[in-house]
């Protein structure tokens, strides 16, 4: 999974020669082989290895604020998110619809990083709820609708239908 996300990512910043990734341990940890020096080990490390790379360090945070927001998002999503039970699911999307309520990203009003490695990570977990589920958690729904729109984000998923549409709402016409 690491991998696609990192060549999809890789794509989305316009990196024009494709790194050769590879992986290491149970967990599948993505390594990037540098010529440059040591391998770079970690999905987060060699992500922002790519944005630096690619010299869009705005996607990392404009202030030392939206930088640590960024960062703790990013440690969200791979602490708590990715292999996460049935059951912490329901909790970690409780919780990101409660903080995305007033936000159109995790950062606050600016696209970065952090929306869209999370937007990778949730997207298994996005596909598989039913429409009242994606109802009940509407903010998620809309960031997660807008993320997946977003120009050349979406390289390796398939996109997710999100709401009905509610022009007619309980069948009157």
């Amino acid at each position: 999974m690491a991998l696609r996300e990192l060549s999809s990512l890789e794509r989305f910043l316009g990196l024009k020669k494709p790194n050769k990734y590879s992986t290491q341990g149970g967990k599948k940890v993505p390594v990037l082989q540098n010529n440059n020096g040591p391998a770079l080990i970690g999905l987060v490390t060699i992500a922002s290895h790519l944005v630096h790379e690619a010299k869009r360090a705005e996607l990392l945070g404009d202030s030392a604020e939206q930088r640590a927001v960024v960062q703790q998002w990013i440690e969200h999503r791979i602490t708590r998110l990715d292999n996460c039970s049935k059951e912490e699911v329901k909790v970690i999307l409780k919780e990101l619809n409660q903080y995305l309520e007033d936000k159109v990203y995790l950062a606050g009003n600016i696209f970065t990083l952090a929306d869209i490695l999370m937007y990778y990570g949730i997207h298994h977990i996005v596909v598989e709820l039913a429409i009242l589920e994606k109802e009940r958690y509407l903010n998620v729904t809309r960031w997660f609708d807008h993320i997946q729109h977003y120009p050349g984000i979406r390289h390796h998923l398939p996109p997710v239908v999100v709401l009905r549409n509610r022009v007619y709402p309980n069948g009157h016409h």
